[in-house]
């Protein structure tokens, strides 16, 4: 590490990067990586993203959105706590945090126009429904670097609607195959490759379709508090023959993997699957589930 990289990692966020953050809900880090961090990430990924394709793991379009950025390519651990980004993430979340969620994207053209999908979201899944506070608290943070230029609109940009992350919900479809405006006031970020888009998770957001002649290629690195982190250590309670005798209940209050082989275990925690959750199974039987609380929506 350089002397000028020293410093900007102990350079806290600015006063008008805070106000601009806490206004719009997203900061555009212009340059964050030089030219030939772009190249050595790009390759790296490029790298992983062959090794994927050979095992038939891409979507029939061709895309690759691979879970576990670090874990999937060691090479990119140098992003996690990059001087020109990293500082963003203490500065609004504090010192006592860890990478919860991350992913390496890659989005090649589409050659033929997908059907209409309303895509609009706030990360964070079931919290959006699971917390009653008006707006939800922001829980975590996101850091997106762009590898690709997407300097111009239509070329899988990153779509926001500025300062959406005070309201917890937008106008949407009643399905999201139904054909809707966009929100108001929604904009696509335009960025260059080294790019980095920090952006608080309650932003409402969409990746657009690439039309382009441009693969997009990104990387997502997002940060929470690590209390939202299991505190029991179980793994030799799973193993022991006791455990073969819990009912599938408290398998799953003692934070037992429920995914099934075709589902991602930390996808299956986030509530994505409420057909394999036992809890939601004996509410559902029971009719206990209420859709007028969305907690306990269907």
């Amino acid at each position: 590490m350089t002397a000028d990289t020293q410093a900007a990692a102990l350079r806290p966020m600015s006063k008008e990067q805070r106000e601009q953050f806490e206004e719009e809900g997203y900061l555009v880090v212009r340059g964050a990586l030089s030219e030939s961090e772009v190249a050595y990430y790009e390759q790296a990924i490029d790298r992983v993203y062959a090794a994927e394709r050979k095992a038939g793991r891409l979507s029939p379009e061709g895309s690759m959105h691979k879970l576990s950025a670090v874990a999937s390519c060691p090479e990119a651990v140098g992003l996690i706590d990059h001087p020109n980004t990293f500082p963003l993430v203490w500065s609004m979340l504090g010192w006592n945090v860890h990478i919860y969620h991350s992913h390496l994207d890659v989005h090649p053209p589409i050659r033929i126009e997908k059907p209409y999908r309303f895509e609009w979201h706030q990360d964070g899944g079931r919290q959006n429904r699971e917390l009653e506070t008006e707006p939800r608290p922001r829980l975590s943070v996101k850091i997106a670097y762009w590898l690709s230029d997407v300097s111009e609109t239509g070329r899988g940009n990153f779509k926001v609607v500025p300062g959406s992350h005070l309201r917890n919900w937008i106008d949407g479809p009643p399905r999201r195959d139904v054909a809707w405006p966009e929100p108001a006031g929604s904009v696509e970020v335009c960025a260059n490759p080294g790019d980095a888009v920090f952006f608080d998770r309650r932003l409402w957001h969409t990746r657009t379709n690439n039309y382009s002649q441009i693969t997009r290629k990104g990387v997502f690195f997002a940060y929470s508090h690590r209390w939202s982190y299991g505190r029991d250590e179980n793994d030799a309670l799973y193993q022991s023959p006791q455990f073969a005798t819990f009912n599938p209940i408290q398998r799953q209050l003692l934070g037992a993997n429920l995914a099934t082989p075709d589902q991602v275990p930390g996808d299956h925690q986030w509530g994505h699957y409420p057909e394999t959750t036992p809890l939601h199974g004996f509410l559902q039987h029971n009719d206990l589930l209420d859709p007028t609380y969305p907690p306990l929506k269907p």
